[in-house]
Formats: C-alpha cells, sequence, structure tokens
C-alpha cells in the first residue's frame, strides 16, 4: 500500500509542513513524496534524503513556477489513481487543491486529520477542537489533509530515495498569477516558529501592541500573533491571527498577554507545548489550558518580564 504525499515548497527548499505530512503517511504505508514546481532540483534532492521516503516524483514546468490550484490538481488526479491514500499538509496551500482533487476523484476528503488509527480510520476535531470525531472511510483512495502540529517531522536526513521524472499535465485554458501581496517580515514565520507571543483586545489598541509585545518577542525570537477581537479591532494584522478561522500553532512556548481564551482561539495554540497566560481576569477561560498562569497587570507584568530577559 503506497501513500502519495504532496510536498510543500517555495521551489527552493522544503517547508516544515511537508516533513509533518511525511511523518503522519509513513502510518499508511510506503511513502512517495510529489515535487512539482519550476526549477526544483534543489528541492527534489533534499526530498530524497527525507527519512522514510521510498521515491520522489518530480513534475518540473514553467507552467508550475506558481501553486495554483487548477495547474496543482491536473498533475496530482493522474497520479493518485495509483495510491491508496492521497496526503498533503492542512495548510493554505492544501486547503487549495486538495477538495478538487477529491471531487475529481468522486471520493470525500478528510480534512485537518489528527490522528490516524488505521489504514480507513482517522480523527479529526470537530466543534472548535471541543470534540474528536473518529471517521472511517471506504472510499477506494484517502483523500486528508493532515494537521501539522499534530505530528512530529520525519528526519531531514537519512533517506535514499529514488527520483523519477514526470512529465507535466498541460491544463486547458492555463491560468496565470495576475499578481500577489505577501507580508514579510523578520521574524519567524508565525506556524513554523518556536516560540509565539501574542496579545488580545487587552492590550487596547496597535501602538500598545508595538509598544508591550514586541520587545518581548525580540528578546525571545518569536513571532507575534493575535486574537480575533484584537484582529477585528485593528490592533494587529489580519496574518497574524490565531485561531479556527486563522492559523493553527503548536509552538514550545506560547505566551498569551490578554487573551481572554474564546473557544476559537484555543482551538489554534491548545496543542503549544508550554502556554504561559497573563492577565488580569482569574477567571479567564485561558487558564484552563495554561501550564503557566499570572493573574496581573499585562502592561506591568510583560515590561518587567522583558526586563529581566536582559
Amino acid at each position: 500500500m503506497a501513500v502519495l504525499v504532496i510536498a510543500e515548497h517555495d521551489n527552493k527548499t522544503l517547508k516544515r509542513a511537508t516533513l509533518q505530512a511525511v511523518d503522519a503517511a509513513a502510518r499508511l504505508g510506503e511513502v512517495h513524496l510529489l515535487v512539482m514546481g519550476s526549477g526544483v532540483d534543489a528541492v527534489a534532492q533534499a526530498a530524497a534524503k527525507v527519512a522514510g521516503v521510498v521515491q520522489v516524483k518530480v513534475v518540473d514546468d514553467p507552467a508550475l513556477a506558481e501553486p495554483l490550484a487548477e495547474v496543482v490538481t491536473a498533475q496530482v488526479v493522474p497520479l493518485a489513481k495509483d495510491y491508496s491514500h492521497v496526503v498533503a499538509a492542512a495548510t493554505a496551500h492544501g486547503k487549495d487543491f486538495m477538495p478538487r482533487v477529491a471531487a475529481l476523484l468522486d471520493v470525500a476528503q478528510i480534512s485537518e486529520v489528527t490522528g490516524i488509527d488505521s489504514a480507513d480510520t482517522f480523527r479529526r476535531p470537530i466543534y472548535a477542537g471541543n470534540a474528536i470525531a473518529t471517521v472511517q472511510s471506504s472510499d477506494p483512495i484517502k483523500v486528508l489533509t493532515v494537521r501539522g502540529t499534530s505530528f512530529d517531522e520525519a528526519a531531514a536526513e537519512g533517506g535514499s530515495a529514488a527520483i523519477e521524472k514526470v512529465a507535466a499535465v498541460a491544463v486547458d485554458g492555463q491560468p496565470a498569477l495576475v499578481g500577489r501581496e505577501q507580508a514579510s517580515s523578520d521574524r519567524p514565520e508565525l506556524t513554523a516558529a518556536q516560540v509565539v507571543v501574542a496579545g488580545g483586545r487587552g492590550l487596547g489598541s496597535a501602538e500598545q501592541f508595538q509598544a508591550v509585545l514586541e520587545p518581548l518577542a525580540d528578546r525571545l525570537g518569536a513571532a507575534l500573533g493575535a486574537s480575533r477581537a484584537a484582529v477585528d479591532a485593528g490592533y494587529a494584522p489580519n496574518d497574524w491571527q490565531v485561531g479556527q478561522t486563522g492559523k493553527i500553532v503548536a509552538p514550545q512556548l506560547y505566551i498569551a498577554a490578554g487573551i481572554s481564551g474564546a473557544i476559537q482561539h484555543l482551538a489554534g495554540m491548545k496543542d503549544s507545548r508550554i502556554i504561559v497566560a497573563i492577565n488580569k481576569d482569574e477567571e479567564a477561560p485561558i487558564f484552563s489550558v495554561a501550564d503557566y498562569g499570572l493573574v496581573a497587570d499585562l502592561f506591568e507584568a510583560v515590561p518587567a518580564l522583558t526586563a529581566k530577559l536582559g
């Protein structure tokens, strides 16, 4: 039983989410990794070294320079018919094209998988993570997106997979990328960061986000995050939002300052290894998932913590 994993990359390096998807797929069978892009020789070589990967299939074509859903789907569907499972990370990219793959294969997609019980039985969160559904699929090909925070990363070294070139499939009415607006930052990417400092509506303004949280994040080399309430209030940009409708994170350390802990926010960060909550309301729900809780005024506690860190 072979499993096809769709590699996520930037045409230069493999992304962490791919290693997590490989770890999940290894529990299902022999792992084959599909690398699609333009000028992806370096990515293919890196993919071949990933522990547990038996074969790397490479579709290298200028039309794949941008991973547009229509073009990516056209490459995946013909190959998928030779596999028992097709797996991708539950990232924005995976969520973009995998439903198309499932529809064209006439199967049901199983999304946001957090646990694998057997080749046809999977666990996934529902109700904002307050319940876990066990889903059994009878489809001949299982199409899965896996939540990377629930799996380990496969070792990036140690493998010696064979590399096979695959011809690209042409797409009628070839779509083209017209433009992209992408936020840039010197900080770690939020979903890949080992430390996240997040703020809520308790900060009161965008200026306080900058004055109070940024110095602490700088000391810790952390990414900055925010609750939906803070984002909706205009205190932080959309790409900082952590939660059910934002980004799912599981860093080694998550510091929540001024975040009450709505169910939707907890769904996005409760798998963090260590959670530190700072809130002046001792009844705040965030304390129910925190490893360390400090009932204090964040405007005093956070600067004091920053000062202690030097």
